[in-house]
């Protein structure tokens, strides 16, 4: 590819094509697009800000060394998510916070959020708003345990099932429904009044 080319004009499958003929600049590119997303992936699981970082690298790190392994069967995006939890759901068993095992795959755009948020209605700063709720989401599954944390962001952010839930973490499915029924009881009541702020007058 000419060094003369334009990153950010191509695809994230162009790139990645590039990232397998060695290509740094490519790889950096979709980096750029991508670490944001990536680090918010960590941080809902974690919700440790400085551990969330060092994963989401190490989770870039270990994209770039298997980018050859990448057969384009999802998106890139669904690919390094899977990476990123892998690595998050290893840490917490290290640390003794879970017992769990890696994922097989994950969703690609993790709309699990949406849920807690109520219907967006058309105005001009709808983008800022929503983005002032996302905050307050994040902030209200801050206070949670992190054993309802994690349980709550595999069912409605990566569309988990509750088998699939209690063989990961290694709990039962009795177990991962209460505390899935605990977690979203729990967000309901830090997060009340987010409906009523949100209607228009």
């Amino acid at each position: 590819m000419p060094a003369s080319t334009d990153m950010a004009s191509l695809t994230d499958d162009e790139l990645v094509q590039a990232c397998k003929r060695g290509d740094m600049a490519a790889f950096e590119e979709l980096v750029a697009r991508h670490r944001d997303k990536m680090f918010a992936r960590a941080f809902r699981i974690v919700h440790q800000e400085e551990e969330a970082m060092d994963l989401s690298q190490e989770a870039w790190i270990k994209g770039w060394q298997r980018i050859g392994q990448f057969e384009g069967e999802s998106s890139f995006a669904t690919w390094m998510t899977r990476i990123t939890i892998n690595l998050c759901l290893d840490h917490l068993r290290r640390h003794q916070r879970y017992r769990v095992e890696p994922l097989p795959d994950a969703s690609d755009e993790g709309t699990g959020i949406d849920r807690f948020l109520p219907p967006v209605w058309t105005n001009p700063t709808e983008r800022l708003e929503r983005s002032e709720l996302r905050t307050r989401i994040d902030a209200a599954l801050a206070k949670l345990s992190d054993a309802h944390r994690t349980v709550l962001v595999l069912h409605e952010f990566e569309d988990m099932g509750y088998k699939e839930i209690a063989e990961r973490v290694g709990i039962s499915i009795g177990t991962v429904m209460s505390r899935l029924f605990y977690a979203r009881r729990r967000m309901a009541t830090l997060l009340a009044g987010i409906q009523d702020e949100e209607k228009p007058s």
